[in-house]
């Protein structure tokens, strides 16, 4: 009895003693898709400034494949030390269970940090795509049925969310195209090779801006500053249609209580700093609010998304 007590004893100030020093090397980042998507692109964001609170480097690795099953995979075996963490979102932290039901992992093999991110969905065509408007697009689409493709980030990620919950919506039947990462796609619907992407804001407010792609509707409840033509789904005629989502970080499971304490509070520093909220602001992304810092609110938006999106994905089957 009395040496198990000593080794839980030792164990515990072993802990103690590691978290205290923690982080003393580079910190690795997962990002479950290629590089230049949305979830990339607010890690990398979020990762420099949470650099200058740690004093250690984040390393971004993005690991592509199975709507970022891959990835989460690959974190949930990691060392509980606090030198793998991941970015995830409602698809790969959440929906993902309902589309791959027999993954390695389950939402208890991680431990969240933080909400990092608030995003919104954008539906965007091809430049020379015949409809002009939102209600135009739904009656094309009805008229071809199965012909129009819109291309997502993967099975599972939150632009195949953002994809589900507008067809469901629409009440239209459209074929999904999934590829490794928001850019892929974006790039094939610049190019003609696909009729339109299910987008965050974060990645594709600036080719709408340009001209490359032209926006349809952003799923929000207000107009986007960056993009201020593009009207809502409620303005456009589709008030069911709602894809605002959210970006959260995560560490495997057993990580000690003080390193989760150590990374929300980088985490919230970053998010906070004018640096990242100038950025945000050009990305069409918003930062978490002063009550959502806590990591159990992670927790509880994965929890609520688990369900939500269990039902939509069963509906549609």
């Amino acid at each position: 009895m009395r040496l198990a007590v000593a080794a839980a004893a030792f164990s515990f100030a072993a802990a103690a003693a590691h978290a205290q020093d923690y982080p003393n090397r580079p910190i690795s980042m997962i990002v479950p898709f290629a590089a230049g998507g949305t979830s990339d692109v607010i890690a990398r964001v979020v990762a420099e400034e949470m650099t200058k609170s740690l004093g250690q480097p984040i390393v971004i690795e993005n690991v592509a494949g199975a709507g970022g099953s891959t990835a989460l995979t690959r974190a949930a075996r990691a060392e509980a030390d606090g030198y793998t963490i991941a970015i995830g979102n409602a698809g790969t932290s959440a929906a993902t269970y309902a589309i791959y039901p027999k993954l390695p992992f389950t939402p208890e093999s991680f431990v969240p940090v933080a909400v990092v991110a608030k995003t919104f969905g954008i539906i965007a065509l091809r430049k020379d795509f015949p409809a002009k408007n939102l209600q135009e697009f739904i009656a094309y689409a009805k008229k071809n049925p199965g012909k129009v493709n819109l291309g997502h980030a993967g099975a599972g990620s939150s632009n195949f969310l953002i994809c589900k919950s507008f067809a469901h919506a629409a009440g239209i039947d459209v074929t999904l195209v999934g590829y490794r990462g928001a850019a892929p796609a974006l790039t094939d619907a610049i190019g003609g090779q696909i009729d339109g992407v299910c987008d965050s804001a974060a990645s594709v407010s600036q080719a709408i801006d340009d001209k490359l792609v032209r926006g349809l509707v952003v799923g929000s409840t207000m107009r986007l500053a960056s993009l201020p033509e593009l009207p809502t789904s409620s303005e456009a005629g589709l008030p069911d249609f709602e894809a605002q989502g959210w970006n959260g970080l995560f560490a495997p499971k057993g990580t000690p209580p003080a390193i989760i304490a150590k990374l929300n509070a980088a985490a919230k520093a970053a998010v906070e700093s004018e640096a990242v909220k100038k950025r945000f602001q050009d990305l069409s992304t918003v930062a978490p609010d002063a009550n959502e810092h806590a990591p159990e609110v992670l927790g509880q938006l994965v929890t609520r998304d688990v369900e939500k999106y269990r039902k939509l994905l069963e509906e549609k089957k």
